[in-house]
């Protein structure tokens, strides 16, 4: 129940920050740092504290390898979907990506981490994958002719569903097997990828400051809901098998779906209503199993 919770929570975070951020029209590296930096102030106070409350002896090199690599899959994520975006057409590169990555993911649980969920919850999972491969295409505004540019949105959303399933096992292996804090453990690795990423902004500083600037109330919003979203999840691995969690988060994107059908009036509700059907399914088979 209170990993279900979470879940639902954590959905409820996920869609209302892409939410704030399509709104406002915006992405790039200096946005992105710019939230980094209100997600590390935000949670610096229960960051801290959860580090804090850990013993000394247990912050050695596997934390810090596990922090720095959760930062760098982050990272990954974010460069690769920004390039993949930029090359090709987001309504394929983001199905094919948010289709990919929860598959591989349960596999991933399963081969890796020795879990075995039942029947009902692995057809649960397929129905959540298929649905939301539906829900993506749905998204696309008009029809893709450029075969070159289709490979292209296939090769660059597979590859970031592998980089999702990758993020996804190494996470879970943190604050399940190594039984790393999720809050310290992810306040660390957005203080890594501020880092990074902050770097890379204030190559051009005036982009950045623009960006602030221009829309401080998305900044503040996925600042603050986007790991908060994710620390939930981090949460419910410590409670429920990833091949569970990993395809139910994506609820989120039904969320996200009928928001941007109602809000941004956007193609294609009768697709988006069956795919979140569909997923919502698959969600309650996850239950089930």
């Amino acid at each position: 129940m209170i990993a279900a919770l979470l879940i639902a929570g954590a959905a409820l975070a996920h869609a209302s920050w892409n939410v704030a951020m399509k709104r406002a029209g915006t992405s790039g590296t200096a946005f992105i740092a710019a939230t980094l930096l209100v997600g590390v102030i935000a949670f610096a106070p229960f960051g801290v504290a959860s580090l804090a409350s850990e013993p000394a002896s247990a912050f050695g090199w596997l934390v810090m390898a596990l922090v720095a690599g959760s930062a760098a899959w982050q990272l990954a994520y974010f460069l690769l979907l920004q390039r993949g975006y930029r090359l090709a057409d987001v309504g394929v590169v983001y199905p094919v990506a948010r289709g990919v990555g929860p598959l591989l993911s349960v596999i991933a649980a399963i081969v890796l981490l020795g879990e075995r969920p039942g029947p009902l919850a692995l057809v649960g999972a397929l129905l959540v994958v298929t649905g939301v491969v539906v829900i993506g295409v749905a998204g696309a505004r008009r029809p893709i002719t450029d075969e070159g540019r289709r490979s292209r949105g296939i090769r660059y959303g597979a590859a970031v569903g592998v980089v999702i399933a990758a993020y996804t096992l190494w996470d879970a292996a943190a604050v399940t097997l190594a039984g790393l804090p999720p809050v310290g453990y992810y306040w660390a690795s957005m203080a890594v990828q501020l880092i990074v990423l902050g770097a890379i902004a204030l190559r051009a500083p005036s982009t950045a400051v623009e960006s602030v600037r221009a829309h401080p109330l998305a900044v503040v919003v996925v600042g603050v809901l986007s790991p908060l979203a994710y620390i939930a999840i981090l949460y419910a691995y410590q409670l429920a098998p990833v091949a569970i969690v990993a395809p139910a988060r994506e609820v989120s994107v039904v969320l996200i779906a009928l928001a941007g059908w109602m809000l941004f009036r956007e193609p294609h509700p009768g697709r988006r209503i069956l795919g979140s059907v569909v997923v919502l399914g698959g969600v309650a088979l996850l239950a089930l199993g």
